[in-house]
């Protein structure tokens, strides 16, 4: 893969998403951004996902990467990459988020108007403002919001209200200080470990209200066994970064 000066890069993670991936990108170089840079991480999506991604790669020579994997790797194993990679490649901030419009490129701008100022500026749900998919029943909403202010609330002691989101803008350097290396979660579990790190390590976190909207093409990933493992990891998270404390002032990013 070349190398890129893009200051800002996007981690999109990618299975199956080839019916959102053209729309997705159109719509985040439609926001006009400078330094806008997008890498796919696919996981050889079986509907050729990845081989779609390629041909924007060829429609935005500099500005649009692939990384493909060899198999269904896991959405934690997919972002851990990304941020390597953005990394390397030079961002100084890096936005995670999903293909499939559940996260709208319409709160980028304000993410990046934000990030100088904190370490991380998360896209929440909880927030006053937040807001989930008017279609989804109660019963969705109560597991949601209790996983979030129960479940991980309690057993971590977290104070991000939403701690299991996806959508979020890190500066780099945050994420160097954070330690990719420390993290374990392969799967979805991933940023709920992240979020946890963050704080122990007195990160400056700031969340924003979203609309968390609905997949309207393709099938969720999140089934009922992924929902029980990443409920069950939550007690080999805590046990693993107890001990972090918080980094010193004078060593967190500006």
């Amino acid at each position: 893969m070349r190398k890129s000066m893009a200051k800002i890069i996007i981690v999109i993670p990618t299975y199956n998403e080839a019916d959102n991936l053209g729309a997705m990108t159109e719509a985040l170089f439609a926001l006009g951004i400078p330094d806008l840079h997008i890498l796919i991480v696919d996981d050889a999506s079986p509907d050729g996902t990845g081989q779609l991604a390629d041909t924007y790669a060829q429609k935005y020579p500099g500005r649009f990467d692939v990384m493909h994997r060899t198999g269904k790797q896991g959405l934690g194993t997919a972002y851990i990459q990304g941020f390597h990679w953005a990394i390397e490649h030079g961002a100084k901030y890096i936005i995670q988020m999903d293909a499939d419009f559940s996260h709208s490129p319409a709160y980028i701008p304000q993410m990046l108007a934000l990030i100088p100022e904190y370490d991380v500026v998360v896209g929440s749900r909880y927030v006053q403002g937040g807001m989930l998919d008017e279609n989804w029943p109660w019963w969705r909403r109560l597991l949601s919001w209790w996983a979030n202010s129960i479940w991980v609330g309690l057993l971590l002691g977290t104070h991000t209200k939403d701690a299991t989101a996806g959508f979020r803008c890190w500066q780099a350097e945050a994420l160097k200080q954070l330690g990719l290396q420390r993290i374990n979660s392969t799967g979805y579990i991933i940023q709920v470990e992240m979020c946890y790190m963050a704080e122990k390590l007195g990160m400056r976190i700031k969340e924003i209200p979203i609309t968390f909207k609905e997949r309207q093409i393709g099938l969720s990933k999140m089934d009922a066994r992924v929902k029980i493992e990443a409920a069950l990891r939550v007690f080999q998270i805590r046990r693993r970064h107890a001990s972090l404390r918080p980094i010193p002032r004078e060593h967190r990013p500006n």
